[in-house]
């Protein structure tokens, strides 16, 4: 009895999920972390995906990172595999995140920096974006407190203080589009970089009052179909990602979101549609509300 109501006391003062890679930015992180809150209000979660054969190493790693600060580890290994796609990596990474922070009442902390503004804004044009590709790493539920650091000053404070990291060789693996745009941005020079940082912080402001006006506007659940059928596309989209948001903290991709807004739009009462493996929405005639997905028990 005694030991659980130590294992609750712990949990309890857990106030942020920093997620480690073992690389120098999650490295530079955690010592800044380290210093500035007890280590008992701290966790160090470490996602290993299996794409490499080496990651194990990686995990153990910062297992052993952690124990040297005295901070509580979590850790899940997947087998992703080496076809895995970056944006499905990223994606089974932060449900872990999330799910670890969820379980502890916690906030998640990660290590993205000013040159990692610059390159995911690259990603986004790439790939084609909406008003809100400059608006990048700005989640509501995640702190980022890297932001206005470069690489290179985290590169020389790890040198600093003689901390240790693991450089990850997928990295200089062109076939992931975010390491070969990397490498295409290395001679930006740093007023272009310092611009675009800007105009993600003046994207960010404009979308958070976007933000706020579509909250007044959806009310709270159940949700009125009728709504999102008689406006346009666009602010359907924008409308029902508040939606996910209110109610998840966080929104499912653009193409989730159009086929779940085509759904609202046209399914009969007491259907469900499933717009994730682990959410669905269900209907009655006139409104909808978000549900966890049913487990299938086998």
């Amino acid at each position: 009895m005694a030991g659980s109501q130590a294992v609750e006391k712990v949990r309890l003062m857990i106030r942020y999920v920093i997620a480690v890679s073992g690389g120098v930015d999650s490295v530079v992180l955690l010592d800044k972390l380290a210093k500035q809150y007890e280590p008992s209000q701290l966790l160090v979660a470490h996602f290993d995906h299996g794409i490499r054969s080496e990651s194990a190493h990686d995990s153990e790693f910062v297992r052993e990172l952690a124990a040297g600060y005295g901070i509580a580890f979590e850790t899940k290994r997947e087998e992703l595999g080496s076809d895995a796609s970056e944006e499905f990596a990223r994606d089974r990474r932060y449900e872990f995140l999330r799910a670890v922070a969820k379980k502890h009442g916690a906030k998640i902390m990660t290590a993205h920096h000013g040159d990692d503004i610059v390159e995911t804004i690259a990603i986004n044009l790439v790939r084609g974006t909406g008003w809100r590709g400059l608006a990048v790493l700005a989640s509501s539920d995640i702190d980022r407190p890297l932001l206005g650091v470069t690489k290179p000053e985290l590169i020389d404070y790890a040198n600093e203080h003689e901390l240790t990291w693991h450089e990850d060789a997928t990295n200089k693996d062109t076939k992931y589009l975010r390491n070969d745009l990397r490498q295409k941005l290395e001679n930006l020079n740093d007023d272009s970089r310092q611009l675009l940082r800007l105009y993600r912080n003046r994207q960010v402001f404009l979308r958070r009052a976007v933000d706020n006006e579509a909250i007044d506007i959806i009310g709270s659940a159940p949700y009125r179909r009728h709504l999102f059928i008689s406006v346009p596309e666009n602010s359907g989209l924008e409308l029902l990602r508040s939606v996910f948001v209110a109610e998840l903290g966080y929104s499912p991709t653009r193409p989730q979101l159009r086929r779940a807004l085509l759904a609202i739009k046209v399914l009969q009462a007491g259907k469900r549609f499933d717009v994730t493996s682990g959410v669905i929405l269900r209907f009655t005639k006139t409104h909808y509300v978000v549900e966890p997905a049913p487990k299938v028990v086998s």
